[in-house]
């Protein structure tokens, strides 16, 4: 499921977000300033390009990066400052390949055309926060009205605003009357979301006006969709050809394609047509398993939807054609899933946060063990194979020397117990202390000279 793009005008989002966060400085500012050399200490790290546990880590800090892990009791930089995390279980920085900051659950219907692009940035602000906490350092957000995840992400990387690093798309690229479009007008109002483009032309235009703004990837869907009114999640919506400008057209200019596809022929089109990632990809059948294979295509299930969606309908006010749309989707993405998962295509974890609250995108990984994957497959695929994804390999995605010090822990096991990365209790991104709820340390701890 995704949620429908609209487009509304707006100005001074960065300007609206740099005045709240600037003048509420304590919303704004870290738990604790990064030092310039940090030792973590813990009982076990797992590391997901082995796909095993390792015992008693000692990862030294420096800066913003990682600068060595060694294994045992001997500390190796004396004078740094210290958190010994007890016997927790350290683990990279989480991923989420496909977001929706500056949405909030349960927008579908009429009430979301009285979001305004300037509030829909600040709506990610808090949304980018409470995503941080819960472990995900690293972001896709993958459609957003007038360019307001373009705003937070620079506000992100200014100091400005707490949140993930960001990779945005802007705008979804969409058919008219599809679900990338605006269908809750009537024709008087003349209204188009401003991701619509139709023929190769169009394509290509709107292809270089995101990347022009600042978008980071390109996302467009190849069907109908679940929020948005008057289309049909079983049939295509950009033709075949039309595919092929858009991807061809941003590759060249260094981005990648992500689409939400949900119908059979969609899903396979679209990977004959090169693109890089499927998101949700409900109706996978068997033929369009083994293109993805062959193509090495990513497959992003957003699969934890589908189990809250379930739990929590009764609960929301959605309009008719969302419940009618779901009653047909859950199912049968939850077969096909399962499915995808035996014949191991490549994952990359993605929650769709926004069609259900954010802060909960640990869920994920419970939701795709339910559906097939070993926990070692699920932490995979929200750290390492969600970077290879994101073309950050080189950045996130592990706790090895030379990356990004981006680091979560757990209190126990969760290859045993999968649940628990739905809470954890440290966040560390770029050598920072977001959080931390284990036993407080003496101030100021230090590793004593000559250790």
């Amino acid at each position: 499921m995704a949620l429908s793009h609209r487009r509304t005008d707006g100005f001074w989002l960065i300007a609206l977000i740099a005045i709240c966060f600037r003048f509420g400085p304590a919303l704004a500012q870290p738990q604790a300033e990064a030092a310039q050399t940090i030792i973590i200490r813990a009982g076990k790290l797992f590391d997901p390009a082995a796909g095993r546990v390792l015992n008693h880590p000692v990862v030294v800090i420096r800066g913003n990066k990682i600068e060595s892990v060694s294994y045992g009791t001997t500390v190796p930089v004396s004078g740094a400052k210290l958190i010994d995390l007890g016997e927790a279980t350290l683990l990279p920085g989480f991923i989420d390949v496909h977001t929706h900051l500056t949405m909030n659950a349960g927008g579908g219907g009429y009430e979301s055309l009285g979001i305004s692009t300037p509030r829909a940035a600040l709506i990610g602000a808090k949304n980018a926060r409470l995503t941080l906490l819960a472990g995900f350092t690293t972001v896709r957000n993958v459609g957003a009205q007038g360019y307001a995840d373009v705003a937070l992400r620079d506000a992100i990387n200014d100091g400005d605003v707490i949140g993930p690093r960001l990779q945005v798309s802007g705008p979804a690229l969409g058919i008219t009357g599809g679900h990338c479009d605006d269908n809750l007008l009537p024709f008087e109002f003349h209204h188009s979301a401003e991701g619509v483009a139709d023929g190769p032309e169009a394509i290509m235009h709107r292809v270089r006006e995101v990347i022009k703004y600042g978008g980071d990837v390109v996302k467009f869907c190849a069907s109908g969709g679940v929020f948005s009114k008057g289309d049909n999640p079983l049939l295509e919506q950009y033709s075949p050809e039309e595919m092929r400008v858009l991807i061809a057209e941003a590759h060249r200019l260094g981005r990648k394609v992500a689409t939400h596809a949900h119908s059979t022929i969609s899903i396979k089109d679209a990977v004959r047509a090169g693109v890089d990632s499927i998101e949700h990809g409900i109706f996978l059948d068997q033929e369009g398993i083994e293109l993805m294979k062959e193509h090495h295509t990513f497959l992003v299930p957003t699969s934890y939807p589908l189990f809250w969606f379930e739990e929590h309908e009764s609960q929301m006010n959605l309009p008719p054609w969302v419940i009618e749309k779901a009653a047909i989707i859950i199912p049968a993405a939850k077969k096909n899933m399962a499915d995808a998962f035996r014949n191991r295509v490549r994952v990359a974890l993605g929650t769709d946060a926004g069609v259900y609250p954010h802060g909960l995108n640990g869920g994920e990984f419970w939701s795709m063990v339910t559906l097939g994957l070993t926990p070692v497959q699920a932490v995979q695929a929200g750290t390492t194979n969600a970077a290879e994804l994101m073309g950050w390999s080189d950045r996130i995605g592990a706790i090895r020397p030379g990356l990004l010090a981006d680091i979560v822990a757990v209190k126990g096991d969760p290859l045993a117990d999968i649940r628990l990365l739905q809470h954890v209790q440290f966040v560390m991104k770029d050598g920072v202390v977001y959080k931390n709820e284990f036993p407080a340390e003496p101030s100021g701890a230090r590793v004593p000279a000559g250790d």
